[in-house]
Parts: structure tokens; sequence; C-alpha cells
């Protein structure tokens, strides 16, 4: 598997990601998103209200950073997100505990489709046989008072 599919496939591992955009006044914001799909390509949706503040972000700077986290892996995206209005979407990939935030449901008027095309990608992969093998690796390098060297095979940048 190459870095660009092993990144993908990490991807879609996670559930909830913290979506990162620029404010109008240059500050950046964060805030928890579930990911609602991830395509093939890499491509993320989002489930949005409209009427959110992250909307107005990216109506003035459509680029973004999005990162997941779990045990021992982690993912660092940057991209392009925009708001996109599909009804056949939204139906596509309505998952019912989206209706917490949209007590109407998928015919809500508010929902809005947040899609993310990442352009570049990074990742940190300790789960499991590859993170006993970097625990080994960095207890020695702790003994020896050393580094340990990186391993191309549990981190990687990607360009997408």
């Amino acid at each position: 598997m190459d870095k660009h599919e092993k990144l993908i496939g990490l991807i879609g591992d996670f559930r909830n990601a913290m979506l990162v955009t620029r404010t109008s006044s240059g500050e950046l914001d964060s805030r928890p998103m579930a990911i609602a799909e991830v395509d093939d390509d890499g491509t993320m949706w989002f489930v949005s209200d409209r009427n959110s503040g992250k909307i107005a972000d990216l109506m003035l700077d459509q680029d973004v950073a999005v990162t997941m986290q779990s045990s021992g892996k982690f993912v660092s995206l940057t991209g392009k997100c925009q708001a996109v209005e599909d009804r056949q979407k939204i139906d596509e990939i309505w998952n019912e505990a989206f209706k917490v935030w949209f007590p109407a449901g998928k015919s809500d008027p508010s929902i809005v489709l947040l899609r993310v095309d990442p352009v570049r990608g990074e990742y940190w992969d300790n789960s499991g046989f590859q993170g006993v093998k970097y625990l080994l690796k960095a207890g020695k390098a702790y003994v020896q008072g050393e580094r340990p060297t990186p391993d191309d095979s549990l981190n990687a940048a990607v360009t997408l």
C-alpha cells in the first residue's frame, strides 16, 4: 500500500474530526464535526447548519484544516471547503444521529453540506503492531539517550 492509499484508508477510520476555518478577523476557529462520508479520493463530507459561523468563515476563505485523532492514529489535512446544496446527497449520507442537530430530519431547510477537498495530508499511525514496534524503538532510543529514527511506514506527508 502506498502512502496515498494509507492516508485515505486512515481517514475512513474516523467518525469525528475538528474542522478549522479562518474568521473574518483572521483568527483560526475549530469545532468538532461528525464525518458524514469519505469518498474514495479522500473528499470529506459534513452536515452543517447554513446559519452557522463556519459558513460565514467559508464565504471569506475556503482554506481549511481537518484534524482527526484516536488512541494510536493521527491525521491532519489541509484543503478547500465549500458549502454544497444537494438534497440528493443529503438523502444519501443522512444518519439518524444528525437529528440531534436537525430535529426536523433530513428535510430541514437549514441543512447544508460541507465538502472538503483535501490538498495535502499527514498521518502518524502507531496503532496495532506498528505501535508496539514504535514503543520498542522509542524505548531503545531513550535508554541510549538518542531520538528514535523516523519510520516512513508510520508517518508521512502526502499531496492529494
